[in-house]
């Protein structure tokens, strides 16, 4: 059974990270099952913008989650900026781990107050799928880090994926 997201004000980066991923953990695979056959004929076309699609269904209700409960998730824009899942800035994003059947792609986002504009830390959302056709072979993860500088932010996620 799918929940959205419970998020409250108080929330540390910690515990908006364990709430996040109880919502992933119980809605990306029903999502993927009844996505697949649409998204492995998207991939025959779009290739890897396949898995976009899948986070545009995926994400949002997170992103909302966290914004119905005083947190801002998104930067502001630049002119070439591509966002998928809601609040996923391609830009914020590395690729370099696994092999084509198994590539991890970890997109980051700065959560802040939304009235303070404070950031409390940083959501990094991992995103695991093939190059060679649509499939995502294990769940979405989300980890929490405490950081919020981008030069920090890219160590601590070379450092999590060794």
């Amino acid at each position: 059974m799918t929940f959205n997201p419970v998020f409250h004000y108080n929330m540390t980066i910690e515990e908006i990270g364990q709430a996040g991923n109880q919502y992933i953990e119980s809605a990306w695979k029903p999502l993927y099952d009844s996505m697949h056959d649409q998204l492995t004929a998207a991939f025959h076309e779009i290739e890897d913008a396949a898995y976009g699609l899948y986070l545009d269904q995926l994400m949002p209700a997170l992103f909302d989650g966290l914004k119905d409960a005083g947190f801002e998730a998104m930067e502001p824009l630049e002119d070439n900026d591509f966002i998928i899942g809601k609040c996923l800035l391609f830009r914020n994003s590395l690729e370099k781990w696994g092999t084509e059947e198994n590539r991890s792609r970890i997109f980051w986002s700065v959560i802040r107050n939304k009235q303070s504009q404070q950031p409390i830390g940083t959501l990094l959302t991992e995103i695991p799928h093939s190059h060679l056709k649509f499939e995502i072979p294990t769940a979405p993860v989300l980890y929490s880090l405490k950081m919020n500088k981008k030069e920090q932010i890219v160590q601590e996620i070379r450092r999590i994926k060794g």
